[in-house]
């Protein structure tokens, strides 16, 4: 049974539908990851436009209120954070909160390497200490982003915005998240302190692609179909505070050499989000 039944073989793919693949040539790995993530994507869309919508709604209701959307991952999920803000084409109203202890883990051995920021995920207590160094207003959700949706670190973070008061949406994968066993004393997982969840549609494990000869799977789907979650959350939230008449302040493209309206966009920007943050702190 293949992983993405609704990619058929390559055997069955015809010119008449647009592809000129040689039918006696198996497909090589890359292309079957970028056919596993393409049937994933398909399935996402398919079941989690109207969660999106939902969440959607969340952050536009807290932004035209004058509140702010928090972001939060580890390791490779604090990217998503990091794609909904700073990012050309992004907004004022969202804050990445990127907690470069357990993010930052590129030297893999030695300083800054991958032991640490695994131990501090792993360690109880750990978000809460991150949440005390902000005063959350009554009008700011937050967002938790976490594949596996079990390390004490994301399970707390979302706790700890719940008992806050603010809505939490959860960005996980059910299949990995509801079949494995909790990670956090309390037994508790990301998922138990969600007010709305969308599911990435990543298998157990997060990789697609098995080849011969590993013993485990290669080819992580989750970068991919969370940063496409991201920006669909992103483009629902504009178009929900057009329709409110509150139109958001734009991060615009700063690669656009010599063009003002661009370089005065971006200061209008930076003095924007620089004032939406002052209740954090007051």
């Amino acid at each position: 049974m293949p992983m993405y039944p609704c990619i058929p073989p390559r055997s069955s793919l015809t010119a008449d539908r647009g592809l000129c693949y040689r039918l006696d040539i198996p497909m090589k790995a890359p292309e079957k990851y970028f056919d596993a993530v393409a049937c994933l994507l398909e399935e996402l869309r398919g079941a989690e436009m109207p969660t999106i919508e939902q969440a959607a709604e969340i952050c536009a209701t807290c932004i035209a209120s004058g509140g702010l959307v928090f972001l939060f991952g580890n390791g490779h999920s604090r990217m998503m954070a990091e794609e909904m803000i700073p990012r050309q084409g992004c907004f004022v109203g969202f804050v990445a909160l990127v907690e470069t202890a357990i993010s930052n883990h590129a030297a893999v051995v030695g300083s800054n390497g991958l032991r640490a920021p695994l131990f501090l995920e792993r360690y109880e207590g750990y978000a809460e200490e991150i949440l005390k160094g902000f005063r959350f207003g009554p009008h700011d959700a937050f967002i938790v982003i976490s594949t596996s949706g079990i390390r004490p670190v994301v399970v707390e973070m979302a706790a700890g915005a719940k008992q806050r008061g603010m809505p939490v949406i959860g960005i996980l994968s059910r299949q990995h998240c509801e079949h494995v066993g909790a990670a956090h004393s309390s037994g508790k997982k990301l998922i138990d302190f969600c007010d709305i969840v969308i599911d990435n549609h990543c298998p157990l494990g997060d990789c697609v692609l098995e080849l011969d000869g590993l013993d485990w799977r290669t080819g992580p789907a989750s970068t991919v179909a969370g940063a496409v979650i991201i920006n669909m959350l992103r483009c629902s939230v504009a178009e929900k505070l057009l329709e409110r008449n509150c139109k958001p302040e734009m991060l615009p493209s700063h690669q656009l050499p010599g063009n003002q309206r661009a370089a005065e966009q971006l200061e209008r920007f930076y003095e924007v989000y620089r004032k939406s943050l002052r209740h954090l702190y007051e």
